[in-house]
């Protein structure tokens, strides 16, 4: 009869492998016996733990706006095609001003749409279902949730990371905590929520 192995896992103190039946669970952290002392001594001395956030980098924060896009596409589609009718219409030159009118009301009835998607997801649940989807989330700096009046000036923010050639949103690739212009400018970041 072959002995039971059980897996590896990492102490959160010193990074070292251990099997998983020797460490102590601390709430959601594993101590090896090596350093189960020091951090207990911590604990009683009210020394916060490291706690290690993993930021979102820039290419999976691109994949989550793209799902994003997708399904405002879809929804402010729907949404103008019932408030404004159908797009296709012939433009004479006698109602070039009621056709200016028209695009006008599609792109602020786009805006309240983004921004109120934004708002409410951001505000509500941490994340956009796009973010939701690959495991992200929006905090602020301490780690707390963002809240509506904060989530919708983000919304705003992102608008003026969009219009200096994205360079708001490049900000992300080269920035520490991978923040982008919008988080920057709200005091947030996106963080990985799961592995």
């Amino acid at each position: 009869m072959s002995p039971v192995s059980t897996p590896e896992r990492f102490c959160s103190e010193c990074g070292r492998p251990r099997p998983a039946s020797e460490l102590a669970r601390f709430g959601d952290r594993l101590i090896c016996p090596d350093c189960k002392d020091t951090y207990a001594q911590k604990l009683r001395e009210g020394v916060a733990p490291a706690v290690t956030v993993a930021y979102a980098g820039f290419w999976i924060r691109f994949v989550a706006a793209l799902i994003d896009g997708i399904i405002l596409y879809v929804a402010d589609s729907i949404l103008q095609f019932a408030i404004l009718g159908s797009v296709v219409s012939r433009v004479t030159p006698g109602d070039f001003g009621a056709t200016l009118s028209r695009v006008g009301l599609a792109s602020l009835i786009g805006i309240a749409v983004q921004c109120s998607y934004e708002t409410f997801f951001i505000g509500k649940m941490a994340a956009t279902p796009g973010k939701m989807a690959l495991g992200l989330k929006v905090v602020r700096a301490d780690g707390s949730a963002v809240d509506y009046p904060r989530a919708a000036g983000r919304y705003f923010a992102k608008i003026l990371s969009a219009i200096i050639l994205m360079i708001g949103y490049m900000m992300a690739g080269w920035d520490a905590q991978k923040r982008a212009l919008h988080d920057m400018i709200c005091d947030t970041r996106v963080i990985r929520s799961r592995g």
